[in-house]
């Protein structure tokens, strides 16, 4: 005996603020390009890298949530909503590579600096602040209900604070003329970006391996089950994400009791879940007693796995 949810995933007011910032951020990109190449600066450069993987992020996003709406099929029962979870490891892949790229470059160039034309590196760099608080603001709402959103909010992120590097170096190159200060601006713009590029594929492969949702705790879970009025025992169970804000979960649960009666468990079941785990797409199979599957091989069990 089971129950379920609709599958569909919320994507109602992504795509107007994803957009704009695209077109924003991918005509300022061009500026940038043409303006650290005038100006032999590697932060500026480097800021506009930031705005092509930006430009990237945010098509893939759009790209994502149209492959989303897709309807379910027999070949993909869930849809094409992990799309988006793709989407996103492929936005850490993308930032990982531009940190790389810079502090490769500005090694290089640390000890041999170019000469810096500090004025116009300063105000390309000033725009570009200005196009990504814009993008940021219009991201901001919906970061904490997609994963595919919050990779592009990062990426914007990044080049904001890459864009403020930029503004930083420009003055300090302008009051002292000191050339180096570019590589070093670049080199804190790398590594800055590392780690939250690690944190953002590190999220979007746990979901990508049916981890367990990082806001639910499956002891917590297993404890509510098993200690439920007319349950037994609980085996076979599993919590997963098929996308952000898409927790799902399956469980066999044993009742014995020939007085309960089975709906009114299940039903009961299904609202304690909802409630206290905001769990709505649940599968519950209840039984009168443990199935093959209760042996631990298939599932959770809270012991440690045999080798």
């Amino acid at each position: 005996m089971g129950a379920g949810h609709s599958h569909d995933v919320k994507v109602e007011g992504y795509e107007k603020p994803l957009w704009i910032a695209l077109i924003l951020t991918a005509s300022f990109m061009v500026a940038e390009v043409v303006g650290g190449i005038l100006t032999n600066s590697l932060a500026l450069i480097s800021d506009a890298a930031h705005m092509f993987t930006d430009s990237a992020a945010l098509a893939i996003s759009l790209l994502a949530i149209q492959i989303g709406k897709k309807a379910a099929d027999k070949k993909r029962t869930f849809g094409y909503h992990r799309f988006e979870i793709l989407a996103a490891a492929f936005n850490a892949v993308l930032l990982f590579g531009v940190a790389i790229y810079i502090l490769v470059e500005a090694f290089l160039r640390i000890s041999n600096p170019p000469d810096i034309q500090s004025n116009l590196m300063l105000m390309i760099a000033s725009l570009g602040l200005l196009v990504n608080l814009i993008a940021m603001k219009l991201l901001s709402q919906s970061k904490d209900d997609s994963l595919n959103v919050k990779g592009a909010y990062l990426e914007v992120w990044s080049d904001m604070l890459g864009s403020v590097g930029v503004i930083v170096g420009a003055l300090l190159i302008r009051w002292t003329g000191w050339g180096w200060i570019d590589s070093v601006v670049a080199v804190g713009i790398g590594l800055w970006v590392l780690p939250r590029a690690w944190v953002l594929l590190k999220q979007s492969t746990h979901i990508l391996l049916e981890g367990t949702p990082e806001h639910l705790n499956i002891d917590e879970i297993t404890q509510a089950l098993s200690s439920h009025w007319g349950v037994d025992s609980i085996h076979d169970l599993h919590v997963w994400s098929i996308s952000s804000g898409k927790s799902s979960l399956s469980v066999h649960v044993v009742c014995q009791h020939r007085e309960v009666d089975w709906t009114d468990l299940l039903q009961q079941i299904r609202a304690m879940l909802a409630v206290r785990f905001d769990l709505y797409h649940t599968t519950i199979q209840l039984e009168a007693t443990p199935c093959s599957d209760a042996s631990g091989e298939h599932s959770y069990t809270g012991e440690p796995a045999r080798p």
